[in-house]
């Protein structure tokens, strides 16, 4: 099986050192990138399999980066922040990145995500013939992992799709926040509630505030159709 190879865009030199060497420790190819044109053009160049993104970049910031990225070819976006502000959070996932790291943060935690993030990047169905769910307006294409709009493709990052799929397997069931975090994230113990409500909130924001429903003292189901 060949590496995977992992871009690292972050400007302050000790920090983007420290998460290469954490990075290559556990196999993967690293290279590194110090502002935001930069890593856009290293990301289209190498076709990497996963993103570390600082969240404040010279040139252009990474936010700016995170849209050209993705915009080339959709690949998991893993955000590096000293923001922790939900609307920050929020403008993060809603423009495509799959999960984000406060600083500091400790290399063991930046490894588990990447591996989190990878696993579920890397399923595919295993169905024979394509699985589709209709979601009123939306059919969820199991199959193709995509999210279709009257045949339009609807922009997801593969953490929402993950998640919206989770939901929409057992639209009867309502999920608590740990449950959804060891099925989507596939975090055991450790895991942060507030990472389920931060995506909750970016798919009702592209979907509609419909398409999850909050079950009070619990956590959350497939809404009404939206």
């Amino acid at each position: 099986m060949s590496r995977r190879t992992i871009v690292v865009v972050e400007d302050e030199a000790t920090i983007a050192g420290a998460v290469a060497a954490r990075l290559r420790s556990e196999g993967f190819d690293v290279e590194v990138a110090g502002t935001g044109p930069a890593g856009v053009e290293l990301c289209t160049r190498l076709a990497p399999d996963l993103v570390v993104l600082d969240w404040m970049l010279p040139g252009f910031d990474g936010i700016e980066a995170c849209r050209r990225i993705q915009a080339d070819r959709p690949v998991p976006v893993l955000f590096l922040t000293a923001r922790d502000a939900e609307a920050d959070v929020l403008v993060g996932l809603g423009i495509g990145a799959d999960d984000y790291l406060t600083k500091p943060f400790s290399p063991r935690e930046l490894v588990a995500r990447v591996h989190a993030i990878l696993r579920r990047s890397a399923r595919t169905a295993e169905a024979a013939a394509p699985s589709r769910i209709a979601l009123g307006r939306y059919v969820l294409d199991l199959d193709g992992r995509r999210l279709l709009h009257d045949g339009e493709q609807v922009a997801l990052t593969p953490t929402e799709l993950d998640l919206l799929a989770t939901l929409a397997a057992r639209p009867g069931r309502a999920f608590t926040r740990d449950e959804l975090l060891a099925q989507v994230w596939e975090w055991r113990t450790g895991g942060s509630t507030r990472t389920v409500d931060s995506h909750v909130a970016a798919l009702r924001r592209k979907l509609g505030a419909g398409v999850v429903r909050t079950v009070t003292g619990h956590g959350y189901a497939l809404g009404d159709q939206p």
